[in-house]
Order: structure tokens, then sequence, then C-alpha cells
């Protein structure tokens, strides 16, 4: 099949290209393109995205945890099939727990009744997965508006998408069982999802911004850092992208 072949062309790739760092190096390849995408994605975040979050956090906080709760939920989708493959059957399991539950007596995850049965769902992705087993970061850069990554998160990102039921109806319009959807529901449900975030942190990244000498660099180090505590599934690491910043 296409699909199979595909990702396993990513996972291919993934090995080939990372597998020559160690896992616990990421080392910077393009560091002035990087800069200056970083810069763009800076002036992105001051013209549209800081604006956008700022009018979100006015919204009742019903309405902010109902989104929270809904892209949340749509997540644990793609956390599933990579709890599988790292062979954390238990937490697939309470993933898929999660959903069901959220799905239906959370009304499609505007609620989120599994927290309270002890069904917290811990987000899983390729990238994490290719960490587990052992391949390294490979090169550093930064993505226009998609921001920090390495070669083998930006190759899982793209194989995320092959796994990820809700990228297959949306992104790749894929009907499953009757379910359809498009690119713009895709689009619209990770723009909501960035928005809840960036207006969940509104105080952490001013204060990052404040205190950092060089906010490129303390950027990089902090995704690196959330990286690989994610990776080895630490306490401490958030379950959120980057966790909470400077926590």
């Amino acid at each position: 099949m296409r699909f199979k072949k595909i990702y396993s062309l990513i996972i291919a790739g993934s090995i080939l290209l990372a597998s020559s760092a160690s896992a616990q190096t990421e080392k910077e390849c393009f560091e002035k393109v990087s800069r200056g995408i970083f810069k763009f994605n800076q002036g992105f975040d001051n013209v549209i995205l800081e604006p956008v979050a700022k009018a979100y956090n006015k919204l009742p906080e019903p309405i902010r945890n109902g989104t929270g709760n809904f892209t949340s939920n749509i997540a644990t989708l793609l956390s599933v099939p990579n709890h599988v493959l790292q062979g954390n059957f238990r937490s697939a399991g309470h993933a898929t727990g999660s959903f069901v539950i959220n799905t239906t007596v959370g009304v499609l995850g505007l609620g989120n009744p599994a927290a309270a049965l002890g069904l917290d769902s811990q987000k899983e992705d390729l990238g994490q997965t290719l960490g587990a087993y052992g391949i390294g970061g490979g090169c550093y850069f930064v993505l226009p508006i998609l921001g920090p990554t390495t070669v083998r998160d930006s190759l899982g990102m793209i194989g995320d998408t092959m796994v990820d039921p809700f990228a297959r109806v949306t992104w790749h319009e894929k009907e499953i069982k009757n379910i359809s959807g498009s690119k713009i529901d895709y689009v619209g449900v990770k723009a909501a999802a960035a928005v809840d975030f960036r207006g969940d942190n509104m105080t952490n990244f001013e204060s990052l911004e404040k205190n950092s000498i060089d906010l490129y660099a303390s950027t990089k180090s902090l995704y690196l850092q959330n990286r690989n505590k994610k990776i080895k599934n630490s306490s401490d690491s958030d379950d959120d992208d980057w966790g909470s910043l400077d926590k």
C-alpha cells in the first residue's frame, strides 16, 4: 500500500539522517537561516498570534476550557498509535479510554470527564517514538510558523499525519467509517490549539523574552530540553508542547 511505503520511507529516513547524531546531541546546521526565520516568526507572533491570543483570553473561562479540552482530545488520537509503537500498551489503553469517554460523555471532547477517572492521556508523537528507539535529533533548525524542530522531529511530524486518524480524515481527506473532513478542518483545529496554548502561556512568553540575553538560544535550549524530557517520559515534563515554558 502507498501509505505503508511512505511511512516506511519516513522511518528509514529518520534512521539514516538522525542516527549519526548521538541520542543526546543535536547540532546547529543552519543557524543564520534559522535565526532569520525565528525573527519572521517573532513578527508573526507580534502582529497576529499574540493579539488573537489576548482577545481569546477575554472570552469566558468555560469557552476557553472547552477549546483546550477539544483540541487536546483530538490530539489523543495521535498518541494511541505512538504508545503502541513504544510498547506502552497500558498508556495506549488509557489514551483510547480517555478519547472515547471525553468524546461521548464529554460531548465531543468539550469536557474532560476522563481525568476524574484517572485516564489522563500523556501526549506522544512519532518524534518521541523515534527518540525512544535511540534515534538522535540530528540537525536543529527553525520552520516558518511551526517553529523549532530537528531532523528527527520534522520527519516525525510528517509521519504523524500518516497515522493520525484526524489528519487522515481531514488533511488527506480520506473517509473513515463514513466520517469525512477537509484541510480547512485540520488547519482550524491546529490554529485553535496554537491560540489556546499562546493564551495559556502569555505571562511565560513575556518572562522568557524579558529575561533572555539571546532569545533564539534560550528558545532552542528550552525546546531541546523539553523534547528530551518527553522522550524519557520524565515526571517533571509538562504534557503540553514546551511545557509551561519557564517552569
